[in-house]
């Protein structure tokens, strides 16, 4: 019995550490905690209703709202007038009330569901493909011994969750315009397209990928669908990153310190930004090569003493790999710590809606911020997907380009598979490479139109 243990010892601790992850972020509701204390804004109705019953929204500083108005309870009543005499625009009708989100709060959003069980999922299988980083397991012990197959089945069913989930949040119905739905749409079939054509000679001759297998027939179009999926789900997600970003750096000039971000959330969301930029360029060959030690110090294009320094300052070819998936997970991690402050400033920007159209002009229309504030408030958890989705899954392909074809022993039904795996890890760390290049592009563009005054956030 002990020497049975001893043998499955890793698919036992594999096991036993996905079961503790399960059960305490289910105990502790960890994802829900990770979107606790947000402030959302509520613009409550108060308008009298027909029946006679009043609206669930109360006066300022009871049941935790927090009135946004300077104006105090005496001075709105005096304001109030007879029926006769009152204008066209009520003042009370203007109030914005802040609410500090709780469980009760966010049990209520669309998608919660699907969002606590892939926050789990997700995260149980990227601390088993960090468990089997450090665990140690002799080449002949097996496939089912080395226990490599629980993190490969966690991220494939994460994969999986993540693949469904992202259809279901890009098209969902009133969550974003039609216009966006079309050109995701539009760049997934760009990337499908992409990748057809250019796999893998065209990516190798240009990318820091060395493919050592033949992408033909069937396997060329799954890669390339997998491609054109993630370019057509991820362009709404960075455009509403880039906005938040637009936003939470006070980039409008709005110094409105209730709608920006303060020093240090906005060097998270600076750092966050050029990071993803960064290491999406450090897989180009030309640029590469900058940071590689040749050696020799040959001048190659003409810059003279200035790139034999350069050569001769550089990394190893080996460390430089090591180094540039290193910047990966930085990349990731940091795109997971400025979650939050993106969240807030999704929330914000139906208050700086409000904002503007209150001071647009003396009779305001307040619907469009009406309905502004309630979709941002019913969708955040739908965004709250968007936004975890492209750190988690460059995280899981990145685990699973160092899972390597030892890990499956002597399983005789994968043997045909054994020659191709260092193959497939290259795919996985392409694909990792491939979503964050996306999201530094789609990003980067919506900046440059928001800069440039094509875009606005309103």
């Amino acid at each position: 019995m002990v020497e049975l243990v001893l043998l499955y010892k890793n698919p036992l601790l594999h096991a036993s550490l996905s079961l503790i992850l399960v059960f305490t972020f289910a105990f502790f509701k960890i994802p829900l905690l990770f979107l606790h204390a947000l402030q959302t804004y509520i613009h409550p109705d108060s308008q009298p209703q027909s029946n006679g019953l009043r609206a669930a929204i109360r006066r300022p500083g009871i049941d935790g709202y927090q009135p946004l108005s300077s104006k105090t309870a005496a001075e709105l009543k005096k304001r109030n007038k007879s029926n006769k005499d009152k204008p066209d625009f009520d003042e009370n009708n203007a109030q914005i009330f802040r609410l500090t989100l709780d469980h009760a709060h966010l049990q209520s959003r669309l998608f919660v569901d699907q969002y606590c069980v892939a926050f789990t999922l997700s995260f149980a299988a990227l601390f088993s493909l960090l468990l089997h980083h450090f665990l140690q397991s002799p080449p002949n012990n097996g496939f089912f011994a080395n226990g490599a197959f629980v993190p490969i089945l966690l991220s494939i069913l994460s994969l999986y969750m993540w693949g469904t989930l992202l259809i279901k949040v890009t098209f969902e119905r009133s969550a974003s315009r039609r216009s966006d739905k079309q050109l995701s749409i539009f760049f997934g079939v760009l990337g499908l397209c992409f990748g057809l054509l250019f796999l893998p000679e065209g990516v190798s001759s240009v990318l820091e990928f060395h493919f050592e297998a033949p992408i033909d027939g069937f396997l060329r179009v799954f890669v390339a669908a997998l491609m054109g999926f993630l370019a057509g789900c991820l362009f709404i997600p960075a455009s509403r990153s880039a906005r938040c970003f637009w936003l939470g750096t006070d980039q409008i000039g709005c110094n409105l310190s209730m709608i920006t971000c303060g020093w240090f959330t906005r060097a998270i969301l600076y750092a966050n930004q050029v990071l993803v930029i960064f290491v999406a360029l450090l897989w180009i060959s030309p640029l590469a090569e900058i940071f590689v030690n040749s050696g020799d110090g040959a001048a190659k294009s003409g810059f003279g003493n200035a790139e034999k320094l350069v050569g001769k300052m550089g990394f190893l070819p080996s460390d430089f790999g090591s180094f540039r998936k290193w910047c990966l997970l930085g990349s990731s991690l940091l795109q997971i710590v400025a979650l939050r402050p993106n969240l807030q400033m999704y929330l914000n920007e139906a208050l700086l809606s409000w904002y503007q159209r209150l001071h647009a002009s003396k009779v305001p229309d307040l619907d469009y911020s009406r309905a502004k504030m309630f979709l941002h408030n019913h969708y955040l958890c739908l965004v709250v997907l968007q936004f975890l989705a492209p750190p988690v899954l460059v995280l899981i392909f990145l685990g699973l380009s160092h899972i390597d074809g030892g890990s499956f022993g002597n399983l005789t039904m994968l043997s045909d598979l054994l020659p191709r795996f260092a193959f497939i890890r290259e795919v996985t760390l392409f694909l990792a490479w491939w979503v964050t290049f996306l999201w530094a592009l789609f990003s980067s563009a919506i900046l440059m139109l928001h800069r440039h005054c094509v875009l606005y956030v309103s």
